[in-house]
């Protein structure tokens, strides 16, 4: 897929306007507000997904440039409970496929950095260890799972990882293949090993964090949301570009 292909979004960027707005706002407030508008059903729904999310497990994507496996990473993401995304923009900013993310860029925080050593900061900070995936890799995709607190390091499409990341990276991660081909598509490699680093672990997601996330979902999913909290005298500003997501 290229660039310039329709239905895109450069995610990072329309996620930021929100999740700054909420950062300035009473998530309880907006939660309460909002949550009236909805069904039982559909809060408990949003609660449960929101009880299993993970921020233990994250990926750091280097310098990603096709916007279809963006997309599906972010896909897997949400699919296998991952909260976060990072996104080393040292080329060019994240894009990604609306058509292929199927509104899963609305439930992963997806956050963008200039450089590496901003990256590799930033996790340093919150715990992580950064895995580099790579075919001759000592670990195996069951090993992630052991691991406390992962970042799982995917490569650009063509030159892979840089060098300056994968020497923050202790260890790295191959998938057995017995087949001719020596590598899998980048998205296919996350997905497998997400598959791997998430199981059998519980939500860990702070009280806090899970009650911001359920102000943004209710936000993201109840129509005219800006207009019923402006009423109460709350100001949440959505980007433009980020549409109201169907039912989750």
């Amino acid at each position: 897929m290229r660039r310039t292909s329709s239905n895109c979004s450069f995610i990072a960027e329309e996620q930021r306007t929100l999740i700054a707005s909420l950062a300035t706002s009473d998530a309880g407030a907006i939660a309460r507000t909002l949550e009236e508008f909805v069904v039982p059903a559909r809060a408990a729904r949003l609660r449960s997904v929101l009880d299993a999310r993970l921020d233990a497990v994250t990926v750091v994507m280097d310098a990603p440039h096709d916007p279809h496996n963006g997309a599906a990473v972010i896909r897997s993401c949400d699919a296998f409970g991952v909260h976060r995304l990072h996104v080393i923009e040292r080329i060019e900013k994240f894009l990604a496929s609306n058509t292929v993310a199927r509104g899963s860029e609305r439930w992963v925080e997806v956050r963008a950095h200039e450089s590496v050593g901003d990256a590799r900061r930033n996790l340093q900070a919150s715990g992580h260890e950064l895995i580099a995936t790579h075919p001759e890799g000592e670990l195996e995709p069951h090993d992630l799972a052991s691991i406390p607190r992962v970042a799982l390091v995917l490569g650009n499409e063509r030159t892979g990882i840089l060098d300056e990341l994968r020497a923050a990276c202790r260890r790295s991660v191959r998938i057995p293949m017995r087949g001719f081909a020596e590598s899998l598509n980048v998205s296919v490699t996350a997905a497998i090993l997400l598959h791997s680093a998430t199981l059998g672990r519980p939500g860990d997601l702070s009280p806090e964090e899970r009650v911001r996330m359920f102000a943004r979902a209710l936000v993201l999913t109840v129509p005219h949301a800006p207009e019923i909290l402006a009423a109460k005298g709350i100001k949440v500003e959505i980007p433009r570009g980020v549409r109201p997501a169907e039912d989750p």
